[in-house]
């Protein structure tokens, strides 16, 4: 349960708060709703399900310059550096799929951001059909991490990229 943060807090008001805390309220000041996670395991379950991707889920990657290395298969790739201008396409072009997924590097700003954008103008489209709107919990740091070597689950990997992460 969230508890509301006062109107204005002193800098040792804030420092006493756990991080997480802050990220979260910042993350939700624009919905009401609970921003929601999938895990990497709950996301192969639905990569490997009967499910067809872009019609019943949609893996969004918002990685800028960090994409080359490789990524999750079958994911679209807009960068975030040019999410604000196109997601009102991506609203478009994905009006009937019921499963959008993002994700950046590590999900904890950039897929965020993007998925309460992309949630926020698509229930405020008219003629869009309601989705579920996760973010892949760890990113794609964790998700290569676990799943570099199945060629099903990831693509244009390259090792030379990663052997620091």
């Amino acid at each position: 349960m969230r508890v509301p943060l006062p109107r204005a807090l002193t800098a040792r008001q804030t420092s006493r708060l756990p991080f997480t805390f802050i990220f979260e309220r910042h993350i939700h000041t624009s919905t009401p709703k609970m921003v929601q996670y999938v895990t990497g395991e709950e996301l192969v379950e639905i990569i490997r399900s009967d499910k067809v991707p872009s019609k019943d889920y949609l893996i969004v990657d918002v990685r800028d310059a960090d994409y080359r290395g490789g990524n999750i298969k079958g994911s679209f790739h807009l960068p975030s550096e040019k999410f604000e201008q196109n997601v009102q396409g991506l609203v478009s072009k994905t009006k009937d799929v019921p499963l959008v997924i993002f994700h950046c590097a590590l999900s904890q700003a950039r897929g965020p951001k993007a998925a309460r954008d992309y949630e926020n103008i698509r229930n405020a489209a008219d003629g869009v059909s309601p989705a579920e709107v996760y973010i892949l919990r760890g990113g794609f740091t964790q998700w290569q991490r676990r799943y570099k070597d199945h060629a099903d689950l990831v693509e244009n990997y390259d090792a030379a990229v990663w052997k620091y992460y």
